[in-house]
């Protein structure tokens, strides 16, 4: 295992400027690390890798040096990135992706395909794949440093970086706020004896929902992070009753989902954005989104019904109001952390789409 406040010193020693991240909970405490040492080595977090990939480029070619960061199954958002821009400029820097494995029962089923698959998918897209040394610091950033004049990709074994807290003043403090699960079994109590559809965004929020929503009809999306609100939109359109839970790390992933659903009417979709600030699946740091108006997002791509969420009274009164709205509806919940909570089983989230059906 490497150290990983030594690893990140140097980094900075060879003159890394940046690091391009979609957070992985493999790469969780090199991310802390960086986010500590953000005076020397700047952690620019970014709402999706194909983004993450396009800002090193800018980068890259103006002088600096970005690492990117990201998982496994994020790296298939970047493959025209990689492809349509990369290769044909010749653009090189370091690219580090978690090799994300798959054991029945105790992984992600999204990671199932790539867990096998993932060097072939890097062979694709014109590169060479090599594993990041776990024991040797100096070779690790040798390897690091590799990727800047070569067509590699370095995969990220889990526990390869030794455990990093965030320092005092990177912790977020959400106190004040309720727990998202106390939103969820109101949901639960909510929607317990009608058709409703309840869309779980991938990551804690689905396994909450499992856990507080056990009366409603859901459906785990395991992966395919930012496309819950599309596949709401889509059963919309189809005439079901949908709610959306989704979250603030969620939403920018993918925006063309609510510009897409902005252009709809007398549609019975509801979207509950559980903001926690955190992309908290992956270790809890700081979305770094309080820039972000989610509402006047939504507004702006025609969303006319809009709901400011703080308190569990004000949540009630959000879904009674919304109860016939038979037009889309977005709702900002401003949230806490809630305890990591199991994932269901593979079979479970399979059958989950079965709520689907007519």
């Amino acid at each position: 295992m490497l150290n990983t406040d030594k690893f990140v010193v140097g980094l900075i020693k060879k003159g890394y400027t940046h690091l391009c991240v979609v957070p992985c909970s493999f790469a969780k405490n090199l991310i802390n690390a960086s986010i500590n040492y953000k005076d020397k080595l700047e952690y620019l977090p970014c709402a999706s890798e194909a983004v993450a990939c396009s800002v090193a480029a800018g980068l890259k070619m103006s002088g600096k040096k970005p690492i990117v960061i990201v998982q496994s199954s994020g790296l298939t958002n970047m493959g025209s990135c990689i492809t349509s821009l990369l290769n044909p400029y010749e653009i090189l820097f370091p690219i580090i992706v978690s090799w994300r494995t798959y054991t029945e029962g105790d992984s992600e089923i999204q990671h199932r395909h790539l867990s096998t698959k993932l060097p072939n998918l890097i062979e694709a897209y014109g590169y060479k794949s090599i594993i990041l040394n776990k024991s040797e610091i100096d070779v690790a950033i040798s390897q690091i440093d590799s990727c800047s004049d070569h067509k590699f990709i370095c995969l990220l074994e889990e526990d390869t970086f030794s455990e990093v807290s965030l320092n005092e003043e990177n912790k977020l403090n959400l106190s004040k706020f309720q727990k998202r699960s106390k939103y969820l079994e109101i949901l639960n109590k909510s929607f317990n004896q009608t058709d409703e559809l309840i869309i779980g965004t991938t990551g804690n929020t689905a396994r909450e929902m499992y856990h507080h929503m056990p009366s409603t009809n859901n459906f785990y999306m395991a992966g395919n992070m930012g496309g819950a609100l599309s596949i709401g939109l889509g059963a919309a359109k189809a005439g079901k009753k949908v709610t959306v839970c989704g979250g603030d790390a969620e939403f920018v992933m993918h925006l063309g989902g609510i510009t897409t659903s902005g252009r709809y009417k007398n549609l019975k979709l509801s979207y509950i954005i559980f903001d926690n600030e955190s992309n908290k699946s992956t270790g809890g740091q700081n979305s770094y989104q309080d820039h972000l108006d989610y509402l006047e997002i939504a507004k702006a791509s025609g969303i006319s019904y809009l709901f400011e969420i703080n308190t569990i009274d004000e949540f009630k009164n959000y879904l009674k109001k919304t109860r016939d709205i038979k037009e889309i509806s977005v709702a900002r919940v401003k949230c806490s952390y809630d305890t990591m909570s199991p994932r269901p089983s593979k079979k479970t989230i399979i059958d989950s789409k079965n709520i689907f059906s007519p």
